[in-house]
């Protein structure tokens, strides 16, 4: 038997666009806005106006979740929700009530509520205003609706998260064009990286300031170990400049309160460095997170680039390295991506020995696969052994990692319920539960009786 630590979180991720649906929600966020102008870029031009339906079947959804084991869940709460007057932070009332009572269902079926701040959802009146991110205006904006948060919800929720993935809104909206407004400038994309490291700063100093009594605040970061194509210097050297980029952008400064000097010397070299001031460095350094949310889905193998990194055009960090598909790998078809449940050990080590041990949780991990109904039986279960193959062995691994010390304290799966994944919507699925899009009937798949069973023995069967 593997036992996990007591009072170890076993639980779901999933957000708030994803999710509730636009009911009654006087804003828009980025991509609400992005499917209004263009639906026919997302997968089956199926959009976010109705998501799993959350925003009026909480109730039922969040005792679905409790009956599979869960013990806490992770959501957010939107800005383009909660918010009102966008530039004075007044509040709407209906999603006050209505965040109000999620969070008492949760904690009335035993749940521990994780709250996120911001998951790729700035409110559009923001970009179209100011540059959104790019601007240290909608920094102190989001500052304003995190302390409305804190202040409405932190006497229930005790556990809070600024940012999840914030490098997933640097690469998708300013470099790599799969997230409105589909930018492609390097020297913007790292004033963003910047602008949200000090957003979460100084969500930080907010929260600190209001003293909520027992309550921690961290970040969530898609943390995806970079493997070396091999041994020879100039695959270690791409890869080195790989993990700065990816993984030590926001990481050194949620736990440290810097940014890797390393970095700093590589962006003022290529002339991309961030506007800054002394006041923010000072908000940076005293302001650092309690615990870490963790991300991982695959590895992130790179090699040497094929073209010279001083080659002409456009600043782009990758032009350090070139993506590298091992040979062999194995990998899930239906999303694209590497199985390596091994990384979830070397992230552990990583943060054990690299990142002060500090208290983190998996955050996120999980396995999107398409047409899931060819897998359903005659009882109408989803036979979804792929998931719980996937789920046991990274557990397999994290396991070992505590083993070794690594101060892990919770595994949350995405998704509890089948979610609408941005531009992919509902193409590949990621629940425990199957959500039918039609009818908004959600049914338990195979893996959450599996993850029950997992939960209840707070551990392996080995």
């Amino acid at each position: 038997m593997k036992t996990f630590p007591n009072n170890f979180w076993w639980g779901a991720a999933t957000s708030g666009p994803q999710s509730e649906g636009r009911f009654n929600k006087k804003h828009a966020n980025v991509f609400d806005y992005h499917f209004e102008i263009e639906p026919e870029k997302f997968h089956n031009q199926v959009g976010p106006d109705v998501a799993s339906n959350f925003y009026n079947s909480y109730k039922e959804d969040i005792q679905m979740m409790h009956s599979i084991g869960m013990n806490s869940l992770r959501t957010s709460i939107q800005w383009s929700r909660l918010i009102d007057d966008l530039e004075t932070n007044t509040v709407n009332q209906d999603a006050v009530d209505f965040y109000n009572n999620v969070i008492d269902a949760m904690v009335a079926e035993g749940m521990t509520p994780v709250m996120n701040l911001h998951h790729f959802d700035l409110p559009v009146e923001l970009y179209d205003r100011y540059g959104g991110w790019e601007s240290k205006k909608v920094v102190d904006l989001y500052v304003g609706f995190a302390e409305k948060c804190f202040e409405l919800f932190g006497d229930r929720v005790k556990f809070w998260a600024t940012h999840n993935e914030p490098m997933v809104v640097v690469e998708g909206e300013y470099l790599f064009q799969f997230h409105y407004p589909n930018i492609v400038d390097g020297k913007k994309a790292v004033q963003v990286a910047y602008n949200l490291n000090l957003a979460s700063a100084k969500a930080i100093q907010a929260f600190r300031k209001l003293a909520i009594k027992d309550a921690q605040i961290g970040t969530i970061l898609n943390l995806t170990p970079t493997y070396a194509a091999s041994e020879a210097a100039e695959d270690q050297e791409a890869a080195r400049i790989a993990e700065l980029w990816n993984n030590k952008m926001f990481l050194e400064p949620a736990v440290y309160g810097h940014f890797p000097a390393e970095l700093e010397e590589l962006l003022t070299k290529d002339k991309v460095l961030w506007e800054t001031t002394d006041e923010e460095k000072e908000i940076l350094k005293n302001n650092t997170v309690d615990f870490l949310g963790v991300n991982f889905y695959h590895p992130n193998r790179v090699k040497a680039p094929d073209v010279a990194p001083n080659s002409v055009g456009e600043w782009m960090p990758d032009r350090y390295y070139d993506a590298y598909d091992m040979p062999g790998r194995r990998v899930n078809l239906d999303r694209g991506w590497e199985i390596y449940p091994k990384a979830l050990y070397d992230i552990a080590v990583n943060i054990k020995e690299n990142y002060k041990n500090i208290p983190w949780y998996v955050s996120e991990n999980g396995m999107g696969v398409s047409n899931e109904e060819r897998f359903k039986n005659a009882d109408g279960i989803i036979e979804d052994d792929y998931r719980i193959d996937f789920v046991q062995e990274h557990l397999e691994w994290l396991h070992k990692g505590i083993e070794e010390g690594s101060n892990c304290f919770g595994y949350h799966m995405w998704t509890p319920i089948d979610c609408w994944s941005w531009l992919n919507s509902y193409k590949n699925r990621y629940g425990f539960i199957s959500n039918n899009i039609h009818t908004q009937i959600k049914t338990v798949k195979k893996s959450g009786y599996w993850f029950k069973e997992v939960t209840d023995k707070n551990g392996l069967v080995d």
